[in-house]
């Protein structure tokens, strides 16, 4: 039964994956043609970022601890609101206060359940359902990938509420596959009853996780950084082509390169960590991220911007898996889903950051000085990964 439930599995992360690329690949180009300008659109991601990063770990402290929540029923709910944020934002063309508020809900709740997702296949493989993780990721990184290959042709054609409608249909797809998941017999969440001894284990507590966690917890410091620069370049990534005298065609062509180069790697990812620890991998995935947004410094036409998204097979591409397998590894169990949702907080901080930074330098400078400081920030970033995994323990027993 194990290709039934990778398939399950691999439908939710396939829709997730097509609405993803239409919220926040192509989020610069919904609300720039909405009327919004550069820093605006910074300020909107920026609190959604914000948003997200605080309500991620609260949400997954709310999933660990027995009760009615899991993460099959956050993950309905999350899907049901963005259906309806989506359906609401093709009533408004052109009204910015609605837009600001629905579109910042919609990108929020959609990084919040990501980690959510990835917790879901742990639960269900520590309950004996297999799932291969990271194939079943790497098709979600496909369906982005063609998504974005032919969504920014339709775009450019026929107007921004492709976008929408995309959205809607992919949300309606998810429904249809968290239904399928039946709830785990047994599970303590169900029946509202915990073990003493699963009680004892997990920390509550920010500062006891933190401290139970210290490569963990300064290697999330490096992850900040690691997405500043991430986030610049997808976020911003229309005016970074159009700056090399491309258009919408181009930036799908380029998040079709990025996405499409994730496949190989998530779906071999297993044998990958045979040969090479998760967080060597996180080490290897954080150079290359400064390197991808350097080319960029340099770049001088659309060849250089592929050349850049080719960095993805390396960058993004290792970080996603090693990240998750990393946390399931090194933490306890009822640690886990805070641990996957302390990475996407850390990946939605160094969104914050960058959002704000990046519009003010764009309406105030050009894209060679927000590169330039994107590609700063990522190197200090390499600097702290590489003390937090080399030279701190990743478990410390606290008393």
């Amino acid at each position: 039964m194990k290709a039934g439930w990778t398939i399950k599995y691999t439908i939710l992360n396939m829709a997730y994956f097509v609405a993803f690329c239409t919220v926040h690949a192509y989020a610069a180009v919904f609300l720039l043609a909405n009327g919004f300008n550069n820093t605006e659109v910074g300020i909107l991601l920026a609190v959604a970022n914000i948003t997200s990063a605080v309500l991620q770990p609260v949400v997954a402290g709310i999933i660990d601890r027995p009760g009615y929540l899991t993460n099959k029923r956050f993950i309905l709910i999350a899907v049901l609101i963005i259906m309806i944020g989506a359906l609401i934002l093709l009533f408004v063309p052109g009204n910015k206060a609605v837009i600001f508020a629905v579109y910042a809900i919609i990108y929020m709740i959609q990084f919040v359940y990501q980690p959510v997702m990835t917790a879901l296949s742990f639960e269900y493989q520590k309950a004996g359902y297999d799932i291969y993780y990271g194939l079943a990721r790497g098709l979600g990184s496909a369906s982005f990938a063609f998504t974005s290959m032919f969504i920014g042709g339709i775009v450019e054609n026929n107007g921004v509420t492709v976008l929408l409608w995309t959205t809607v249909a992919a949300m309606i797809l998810s429904v249809i596959a968290i239904l399928m998941f039946k709830n785990i017999e047994g599970s303590s969440k169900d029946k509202g009853a915990v073990s003493e001894n699963a009680a004892k284990s997990g920390h509550t507590g920010f500062l006891d996780f933190l401290k139970a966690y210290p490569a963990f917890s300064l290697f999330l410091v490096g992850v900040i950084c690691f997405f500043f620069a991430h986030n610049m370049i997808n976020d911003f990534m229309i005016q970074i082509i159009r700056n090399l005298g491309g258009n919408e065609t181009e930036l799908g062509y380029a998040n079709f390169l990025q996405a499409i180069l994730e496949l190989p790697v998530m779906a071999l990812i297993g044998f990958i960590l045979k040969k090479i620890s998760a967080n060597k991998l996180l080490l290897i995935s954080g150079v290359a991220f400064f390197i991808k947004i350097l080319i960029l410094v340099f770049a001088k036409s659309m060849p250089h911007m592929y050349l850049s998204q080719s960095v993805q097979l390396f960058a993004y591409a290792v970080f996603i898996p090693a990240g998750a397998y990393y946390v399931s590894s090194t933490m306890e169990e009822l640690d886990q889903v805070k641990g996957q949702a302390f990475i996407t907080s850390a990946i939605t901080i160094g969104g914050v950051f960058s959002n704000l930074v990046s519009g003010v330098i764009l309406d105030h400078s050009n894209i060679k000085t927000m590169l330039l400081t994107g590609s700063m920030v990522c190197a200090v970033g390499v600097i702290i990964a590489f003390v937090a995994m080399t030279r701190l323990p990743h478990y410390k027993e606290i008393r």
